[in-house]
C-alpha cells in the first residue's frame, strides 16, 4: 500500500504571531484551510489528524494541541486526533504515525501538521525552554544556550577526529541564507547582510558557542505546515485529483538513541560516523525506497538547525566519505545547481525553524519539488527528493524519500 501526498501548506515564517495578537488557534486555522485548498479535499475527507509539537505549553501554556484543530474548525469535530513530541523531530513522528494509520487499512486520508510559537518570550528564556529537550539536569549546566554549545560540542569531536574548518560552517550560511532569498515563506528572506556577515568578523558575526557564529544558527521562529496523507484506497474513488499534483512516499527511516551528546560520543568510538544511527536512518530511508545510495535523488532537505548539524548531515547522508563533508562544500555540489542540491528553499537557517513544524514543512518541501511547485527555488527535473529531520542532540532522527508519481 502506498502512502500518497495530495498537498499541503506553510504559513509565512517571518511572521510574529504572538505580536499581531494571534495564538495556535489561528494559526493551526491558517495552515489547515490553505493545506485542504491545495490538497482539492474538503475537511470532511479527513479521518484522522496527527499534530507535531515540541514546547507548546513552555511557550504559551497551551498543551493538548490535538485538540486545536477540532477547535476552530467544526469539520474536525469528532475526528480522532493527537499530538506528537520528538523535540525539533516532532513533526515527521506526527507524519510517521499518520503513514502507520494509512498503511493499516484503519484510515484513508490523514491531515499532519506541525506548529510551533517560539516569540512569546525574550531570546534567552525562549532558549532555556529548548534545553528541555537534552537531558535535562544532566548536561549543558554551565549554560542558558544549550543547543549552541551543543552543536558547538559537535564540531569539537568532528573536529578532533578528521579536522574541522569553520569557514566551511559559514559558507553552509552564507549558501542556506541565499537559497531563502527566492523562497517567498522564508524568515530570512528581506533580512540584509553585509560580506563580513559570513566571516571570523566578531562584530558583523559574533561568536555564540565555541567555533559557531551568529549567522551558523537558525532563529527563533513562529509557523506552521501541513500536507495531507492519503492510502491507495482513497484515490481510487477520487478520479479528480490529478496524478502530477500528487507524489508518494516510498521510503522512511527512523531510529531513536539515548539523550545525552557525550553517551552518543562514547557508542561511536572506533566508528566512520560519529553518530552511526543518523546514516542508519538513512540508509533505512533509502532501502525502502528500493535505491542504492543517496547519488539517486535529486536533493535533499536536511536540518540545519545550526551550520554544523548540515555538515554532519552531508556525510551522514553519503554524499561524502565521513569527515570530508568540506568536499561537497567547496566543489559547490550542494548548490542548487549542483549534483546534489541541499536545502535549495533555504534550509532552517534560512527558511525558519518553528520546532514541531520542520519535519512536516521538509516533507511539504520535497513534495513541492517532485511535483514542479516550488516556483522560484524549484531544483530542475526532480523527480526524487529526501529529507533528514534530526531531535535534539540527534537523540530522534527521522529521514523520508518522496517521488513524483510514475517516477
Amino acid at each position: 500500500m502506498s502512502v500518497h501526498i495530495l498537498g499541503g501548506s506553510q504559513t509565512d515564517f517571518a511572521v510574529n504571531w504572538h505580536r499581531a495578537g494571534l495564538g495556535f488557534d489561528a494559526l493551526v486555522r491558517s495552515v489547515v484551510e490553505e493545506a485542504l485548498l491545495a490538497a482539492r479535499i474538503g475537511g470532511a475527507d479527513i479521518e484522522v489528524i496527527h499534530v507535531g509539537n515540541a514546547f507548546g505549553q513552555l511557550f504559551t501554556g497551551q498543551g493538548h494541541l490535538g485538540g486545536m484543530p477540532a477547535t476552530v474548525l467544526p469539520e474536525f469535530w469528532g475526528v480522532p486526533a493527537s499530538r506528537h513530541e520528538a523535540a525539533c523531530a516532532s513533526g515527521s513522528m506526527a507524519a510517521l504515525a499518520a503513514m502507520a494509520d494509512l498503511e493499516s487499512g484503519r484510515y484513508d486520508c490523514a491531515l499532519v501538521l506541525g506548529a510551533e510559537l517560539e516569540k512569546t518570550v525574550p531570546g534567552g528564556e525562549a532558549a532555556r525552554y529548548m534545553g528541555a529537550a537534552a537531558w535535562a539536569g544532566h548536561e549543558a549546566q554551565d549554560t542558558d544556550f544549550v543547543w549552541p554549545t551543543m552543536f558547538a560540542a559537535i564540531a569539537e569531536e568532528y573536529d578532533r577526529r578528521y579536522g574541522l574548518n569553520p569557514a566551511h560552517l559559514r559558507a553552509i550560511s552564507e549558501l542556506n541564507i541565499t537559497n531563502a532569498r527566492s523562497n517567498p515563506a522564508a524568515q530570512t528572506r528581506d533580512w540584509a547582510f553585509t560580506p563580513e556577515s559570513f566571516t571570523a568578523d566578531d562584530t558583523a558575526n559574533p561568536p555564540v558557542a565555541g567555533v559557531l557564529r551568529r549567522q551558523d544558527c537558525s532563529q527563533m521562529t513562529d509557523g506552521a505546515a501541513a500536507v495531507v496523507l492519503v492510502s491507495d484506497r482513497f484515490l481510487a474513488q477520487r478520479s479528480d485529483i490529478p496524478s502530477s499534483r500528487r507524489a508518494v512516499i516510498t521510503g522512511w527511516g527512523h531510529r531513536t538513541v539515548g539523550l545525552p551528546l557525550e553517551q552518543k560520543f562514547r557508542a561511536s568510538v572506533g566508528e566512520p560516523y560519529v553518530f552511526p544511527h543518523v546514516r542508519q536512518a538513512v540508509l533505512d530511508a533509502l532501502s525502502r525506497a528500493g535505491l542504492a545510495d543517496i547519488h539517486e535523488v535529486d536533493g535533499v532537505e536536511v536540518h540545519d538547525c545550526f551550520s554544523m548539524s548540515e555538515y554532519m548531515a552531508i556525510d551522514h547522508l553519503g554524499l561524502t566519505a565521513p569527515g570530508e563533508s568540506w568536499k561537497a562544500v567547496e566543489s559547490g555540489d550542494i548548490g542548487r545547481d549542483g549534483s546534489l542540491p541541499v536545502n535549495p528553499g533555504g534550509g532552517l537557517i534560512g527558511i525558519g525553524h518553528p520546532v514541531g513544524a520542520t519535519g512536516v514543512r521538509m516533507l511539504l518541501d520535497a513534495y513541492k519539488q517532485v511535483t514542479d511547485q516550488a516556483g522560484d527555488y524549484q531544483v530542475g527535473g526532480a523527480n526524487r527528493f529526501a529529507t533528514v529531520n534530526i531531535g535534539g542532540s540527534t537523540t530522534t532522527v527521522a529521514s523520508f524519500v518522496v517521488e513524483a508519481v510514475g517516477s
